[in-house]
């Protein structure tokens, strides 16, 4: 019966076996994984990974991580290759192929005819003698001899070491590229780096009839209508020509209150913020008008035209809505 030790002992000991593999790896980089990512980095079409059992899904992960990375790739399964999808390769793309024996016969199977399209070839392997690793063009090694599994038979302490040299290669190649955040960014648009990096605040902000303004002299009690009706917790305050001269937001009616001010008489200007934060560009990305509005401690913030009049409004709970917070 195991005990509760019994399970720690063991979870530990493959964590320990792996950490080590992975360890391992960077005294077996070498010239061959330099000529790998300038092959790769040279692709003129793109990279197709292969792979058959566990070493098949550490490929498929690898493919992800560099098409997602700006290395265009895919993944192509070694036996479905033999039967067809041989005609997905191309002279012009480079083969990444995994596998821990370097003898997986669906892969050694479509190696000759990799090699007949003068296509350069990439192999992960533990073994360096083995057919797949002398047959590449840069043959890169793992250096696994045991696998955390007792019986050494369940692929675990290479395939993630597979996994760590696939990485390598990608930021590599990232790396080289000047692959950026806003790339990234391109290749992840559903998540929440692409609504940060390509929201922009005209996509986002409040326009025409919802944008709160008020004229200056208008008495503070119309101007509280005004920030209620348009719900952005504030209201822009205008001169005759529609220019801007201050902004009126929840925090100045808490201040006027403290004071004891009219709501009735007092004109608006006497009680709102002038000189106030704005920025006069739509096109900026909302990441970067969420950046301007906690600089300066505010949580609204006015568009405006060349004119200085305001066009658009957005406050925190925009950014939140939008997802950039």
């Amino acid at each position: 019966m195991k005990t509760e030790n019994d399970y720690l002992k063991s979870g530990r000991r493959t964590i320990k076996l792996e950490a080590e593999a992975v360890q391992n790896l960077e005294e077996h980089l070498n010239g061959d994984f330099v000529h790998a990512c300038e092959l790769m980095h040279q692709c003129q079409g793109r990279i197709i990974v292969t792979g058959m059992g566990k070493s098949g899904h550490i490929g498929k992960k690898i493919a992800a991580t560099l098409a997602s990375t700006g290395t265009p790739a895919f993944f192509v399964h070694p036996g479905e290759a033999s039967h067809g999808d041989l005609g997905m390769f191309t002279k012009n793309d480079v083969v990444l192929a995994l596998s821990n024996s370097g003898e997986t016969s669906e892969v050694v199977t479509i190696l000759p005819l990799i090699k007949r399209m003068n296509a350069p070839l990439i192999s992960i392997t533990a073994r360096e003698e083995s057919t797949l690793a002398k047959a590449a063009d840069a043959s890169l090694h793992i250096g696994v001899e045991n696998e955390a599994c007792p019986l050494n038979l369940a692929p675990t302490s290479s395939t993630t070491a597979q996994l760590v040299l696939g990485d390598a290669l990608a930021i590599a190649l990232l790396e080289a590229r000047g692959f950026g955040p806003e790339d990234f960014a391109f290749s992840h648009p559903g998540g929440s780096l692409g609504r940060r990096l390509l929201l922009k605040v005209e996509d986002i902000m409040h326009s025409g009839d919802e944008v709160p303004v008020v004229k200056q002299g208008t008495p503070l009690r119309e101007a509280l209508l005004e920030v209620t009706n348009k719900r952005l917790g504030m209201t822009a305050v205008v001169d005759d020509s529609g220019a801007i001269t201050g902004i009126f937001t929840d925090g100045d009616l808490r201040r006027a209150l403290d004071h004891e001010v009219s709501l009735k008489n007092t004109p608006i200007e006497q009680v709102m913020t002038a000189n106030c934060t704005t920025i006069n560009d739509a096109g900026i990305l909302a990441a970067e008008c969420l950046q301007i509005m906690e600089s300066h401690k505010i949580n609204a913030l006015l568009v405006l035209n060349q004119n200085r009049q305001p066009v658009g409004a957005l406050n925190m709970h925009d950014l939140l809505k939008a997802g950039v917070i």
